[in-house]
């Protein structure tokens, strides 16, 4: 990741350029390593957003506006009491480090001017944002507190005096000269180990380049920086995967990655995070939900398990009922205090060794085994009854599990644990923030032909499609026996033709468990053969008169969301 010194110069520059003499109105912060800024400057509002998070760091103005919690966390209502109505009077960087500070103005209680000053330290797992009084140079506090067992050579504390990290034994990059720098062997690690405030991809490319013409790149890169001349880059792979991204061209990237070009640090920046950030953050939110659902689904199997274990036992209870009668048939052969007796089975012509209870005669031991045999046979019944809700629960908890592993961003996640929390999986959040009311977005194709296929992304998605959306004459499909989204193939009452079957089925395919396997069967039938049950679980319908294809998992070539 190449959010180094020399970014962290075309940032600074930016931010002064935007956000001097500002006033900072509100303060948010989203989660718990994050911060935004809305300020309000000579050219309109402005809103600065900041992360600490150890794979994300960054400090940039962006467009997007991110949801206020309804609780803010202790941190941000400092930072209201501190800064809120301040006015901002210097940007800068800290040497050539990838620390920007912002010093503002604003009136304590009494009425009185006071300076603090903001420290955006953007170093990796070790990023914080710190609030110092700049009369005693002391910290107020900051986003991550750093005790002497977390450090013992700098801590970050409210009232300590706020000191900055220690300087690595190198030359800084905007002033290595030309000699030092032409001295480096072609090694990136050599570069690294000597030049100050550049990131691997850029030593990289230092290395790259004939000795004598490195300081020449370094020094333009700079100077376009400074007067603003810069572009900056972000380099994808052929999926659209933001790999690396910075104020100059790296020849590395350039032959393999795809090239997009940024007029500024903040548009590439957020660009670059916000592909990247986003799948973090929902692969992190859908992981809490994915253990929390694994969990139920081991209890049930297991569960399932002891089900089958006494059902087999209850159903092979015939002999019970054969030992009662053999007993009633031969209680004068039976002495009294035996603990066994062996008879004549008139069933099959065998001799049979029936266990007694030695403190019973014949008769109460009979009537004890007549007893057994009675509850065996009403066993079987409810043990059935028992495995076949648990089955249905293992097989509804598995479709939350797939829909859970296909989810693309934080929104389906946040349906999907509201699904849980009606469905009774999972508590519901103690806050006093009301939940917004559930709207059906499903995904949305077409075929080849033109007709349209809607996809659910979750269960209760499933069911509004289903029972509301789709008419009676559309397609419904669903993969056979494999947990995955109810697909409506909406045919405006004419008869589709087996192609548009097939990409439907495909689509189906894909939007399931078996997105990764081949010949994944599908089956389909009018939506008019499609019931669900009373007290069924979300996304849980019976159908009949269904045709299976056999097909592999694609979205159509001219996707039309």
């Amino acid at each position: 990741m190449a959010f180094d010194a020399v970014m962290t110069r075309a940032v600074t520059r930016e931010l002064r350029e935007n956000l001097l003499l500002g006033k900072i109105e509100k303060v948010y912060q989203p989660e718990s390593d994050e911060l935004v800024f809305n300020i309000h400057t000579r050219n309109g509002n402005l809103i600065l957003f900041s992360s600490v998070s150890s794979q994300n760091p960054r400090l940039c103005l962006t467009s997007d506006r991110p949801d206020n919690p309804p609780a803010p966390l202790p941190f941000c209502m400092l930072l209201r009491k501190h800064l809120q109505g301040g006015r901002i009077v210097s940007i800068d960087q800290k040497d050539a480090e990838r620390i920007i500070e912002i010093s503002l103005e604003t009136l304590n209680e009494l009425g009185f001017t006071v300076s603090k000053k903001l420290i955006f330290e953007i170093m990796g797992k070790h990023s914080n944002v710190i609030l110092v009084d700049m009369t005693t140079g002391k910290i107020i506090d900051s986003i991550k507190r750093i005790s002497i067992d977390a450090s013992r050579v700098r801590q970050i504390l409210p009232g300590k005096i706020y000191v900055y990290p220690p300087s690595q034994d190198k030359i800084p990059y905007d002033r290595i000269s030309e000699e030092e720098l032409a001295s480096c062997d072609g090694d990136k690690r050599v570069i690294l180990s000597k030049v100050g405030g550049i990131s691997p991809a850029a030593a990289q490319e230092l290395a790259e380049i004939p000795p004598h013409e490195r300081k020449n790149w370094l020094d333009r890169v700079i100077s376009d920086i400074d007067s603003g001349r810069a572009v900056f880059r972000i380099y994808s792979d052929s999926e659209g995967h933001p790999g690396d991204f910075y104020a100059a061209d790296l020849k590395d990237f350039e032959d393999c990655c795809v090239r997009t070009d940024y007029p500024s640090a903040s548009s590439c920046i957020c660009a670059f995070f916000d592909r990247r950030d986003s799948s973090n953050r929902t692969k992190q939110r859908a992981r809490s939900a994915v253990k929390t659902v694994s969990s139920h689904l081991e209890k049930l199997n297991l569960k399932k398990q002891r089900l089958s274990e006494d059902l087999l036992k209850a159903e092979n209870s015939d002999n019970l009922r054969i030992f009662g009668e053999l007993l009633n048939a031969n209680i004068h052969a039976v002495p009294p205090g035996a603990d066994s007796v062996t008879v004549f089975n008139y069933y099959d012509g065998s001799e049979v060794k029936i266990p007694l209870d030695a403190r019973y005669s014949a008769a109460k031991n009979a009537q004890l085994y007549f007893k057994r045999y009675g509850k065996s046979k009403t066993a079987v019944k409810e043990k059935t009854l028992q495995l076949k809700e648990t089955e249905g629960e293992i097989l509804y908890l598995e479709s939350v599990l797939t829909y859970l592993e296909n989810a693309e961003n934080e929104s389906e996640i946040e349906s999907i644990r509201n699904e849980l929390i009606e469905t009774g999986y999972v508590r519901r959040r103690k806050s006093g923030f009301k939940e917004k009311k559930f709207k059906a977005s499903p995904v949305k194709y077409h075929t080849s032909s033109g007709l349209e296929i809607l996809v659910g992304k979750n269960n209760r998605e499933n069911d509004i499609l289903t029972t509301k959306t789709a008419s009676k004459k559309d397609i419904w499909l669903h993969t056979k026996d494999i947990p995955g989204s109810h697909v409506i193939l909406r045919t405006d009452g004419t008869q589709p033709s087996a192609a548009d079957i097939y990409e439907a089925a495909s689509v189906a395919a894909y939007h399931s468990k078996a997105r990764s396997s081949e010949n994944v069967p599908v089956d389909y039938v009018p939506v008019r053969n499609v019931k669900k049950p009373a007290g069924a679980k979300p996304g849980m319908v019976i159908f009949t008169g269904n045709r299976t294809v056999w097909v592999n998992p694609k979205l159509p070539e001219n996707i039309n969301k």
